[in-house]
């Protein structure tokens, strides 16, 4: 599923997420020119490689931060900020501007150890935001598991039917995304050369899940917008049939609709 938006207003501007996504496009777009000019070292040289890492940690060490900004292709750099996005100003908003600059690099840091450990002799360069940013889709997922998020309908012939556009609580989009990058990571144990780092994307969504809630201490807990695609809320009625009585909403925040832990 991909998704494109979420329903959960935030009470603050994202400065530092849309900073985040303003370097990593500006940073892919450095590539792209050096790429122009037959340049190949940008990636070899600031991408992070497991063995120059593992050789060599305090000299190599800058590459983890390096690589977290640099990208491979225009799907990669674009998926990657649509989903920081999507997901990272909410993020930002529970636990600040200051802590979330923490969290994200350090659900970075997260996701680069992983894919060293599991790989500490590959020479294939890693780069991309998509360890941080599965930092982020963990936070959400435990800051805001019923937020409504809108995907477009993967199945072609269900759009005649459901529509182009479906929306289901985050749990579910951000679980699903979860469980095939698990699936990818247990599929590319035994695989050698260059692809999609899933065990970046573990390490990091791991890391942000343990992560948010000690950097939720001291913090207000928001309120946020319920997914109701399932169920009417308790406190609302039923007009005839079982159905809601007109002019009823199913989204928005209801009694008991606090942070939920």
């Amino acid at each position: 599923m991909v998704p494109i938006r979420d329903s959960n207003p935030r009470q603050t501007i994202p400065w530092i997420n849309y900073l985040l996504i303003a370097l990593n496009l500006g940073v892919w777009l450095l590539e792209l020119s050096l790429m122009s000019t037959g340049s190949a070292w940008l990636a070899a040289g600031y991408g992070l490689v497991p063995a120059r890492i593992t050789s060599d940690p305090l000299g190599e060490s800058f590459t983890i931060f390096t690589s977290m900004f640099m990208h491979g292709s225009w799907a990669h750099v674009g998926g990657n900020l649509l989903f920081l996005y999507i997901f990272g100003d909410n993020v930002e908003d529970a636990v600040g501007h200051l802590r979330y600059v923490l969290f994200y690099l350090a659900c970075g840091l997260g996701a680069a150890l992983t894919q060293i450990l599991v790989g500490p002799g590959s020479h294939v360069p890693m780069v991309g935001a998509s360890g941080a940013i599965a930092g982020v889709l963990g936070a959400y997922l435990v800051l805001y598991p019923r937020a409504p998020i809108t995907v477009i309908n993967p199945i072609f012939p269900l759009w005649f039917l459901f529509g182009l556009l479906l929306e289901f609580p985050a749990w579910l989009v951000v679980g699903e995304w979860f469980a095939w990058n698990l699936l990818g990571g247990f599929g590319s144990i035994d695989a050698e050369g260059g692809g999609v780092a899933f065990f970046a994307h573990i390490g990091g969504f791991i890391g942000g899940l343990l992560i948010i809630r000690p950097l939720m201490l001291g913090r207000h807990r928001k309120q946020a917008q319920r997914w109701q695609g399932w169920r009417l809320p308790p406190h609302q009625g039923r007009g005839p049939y079982g159905r809601p009585p007109p002019g009823t909403w199913h989204g928005g925040v209801g009694r008991g609709d606090r942070f939920p832990w």
